[in-house]
C-alpha cells in the first residue's frame, strides 16, 4: 500500500520515541495501516469489534478505578482488576483533543490465571483508530488475547 506523506509521517512518528518511550510501533516492520487492518481481521474473526472491546476495556477500568490500587472483583468474581495510576499525561498520537491519565489496568481471570493490561490511551487508541500498537510495544494489546479474556 502507497501511503501519502501525512500517512509516512504518522508511520514514522509512532516508531519514534516522542511521545513514548519506546515509541507505539515496538519493533515491527509493518506500517500502522497494516497493523491496524490485521488487528481488525482478527476481531472479525471473533465476532467483536473495536468499539466494542473498547467499552468493556472502559468499564473494566472504571472498576477498577474504585480500588486505589488494590484487587476488585468484577462479573461476580470471574474477574478481578486494579489500577495502577502515575503521574503525568499522555496525548493521541493521531492529534485528538483530549489527555490521557497515565494509568495501567491489569485485568485477571482468577479461575485460569489469564492476564490483560492496557492504558487509557490504549482504550482510546482501539476506539478511535483501532489500533493495538505495532508487536512488540510496551503497551501492544493482543487483539485475541483481548477477546478471550474480556468478552468471552
Amino acid at each position: 500500500m502507497k501511503m501519502s506523506p501525512q500517512d509516512k509521517k504518522l508511520d514514522e512518528m509512532l516508531r519514534s520515541s516522542a511521545l513514548v518511550a519506546g515509541g507505539f510501533m515496538g519493533d515491527d516492520q509493518r506500517s500502522v495501516f497494516e497493523v491496524i487492518e490485521a488487528d481488525a481481521a482478527t476481531l472479525r474473526e471473533r465476532g467483536v469489534n473495536a468499539a466494542m472491546l473498547a467499552q468493556r476495556m472502559r468499564e473494566l477500568t472504571e472498576t477498577a478505578k474504585q480500588g486505589l490500587g488494590t484487587w476488585v472483583d468484577a462479573d461476580g468474581g470471574a474477574m478481578r482488576v486494579m489500577s495502577e495510576e502515575y503521574k503525568g499525561i499522555l496525548v493521541c498520537p493521531w492529534g485528538h483533543t483530549g489527555h490521557f491519565d497515565k494509568r495501567i489496568i491489569i485485568a485477571e481471570r482468577p479461575a485460569t490465571g489469564q492476564t490483560l493490561s492496557w492504558t487509557d490511551l490504549n482504550v482510546h487508541l482501539i476506539e478511535a483508530h483501532g489500533f493495538f500498537e505495532g508487536k512488540g510495544s510496551a503497551f501492544r494489546v493482543e487483539p485475541e488475547q483481548a477477546v478471550r479474556i474480556l468478552i468471552e
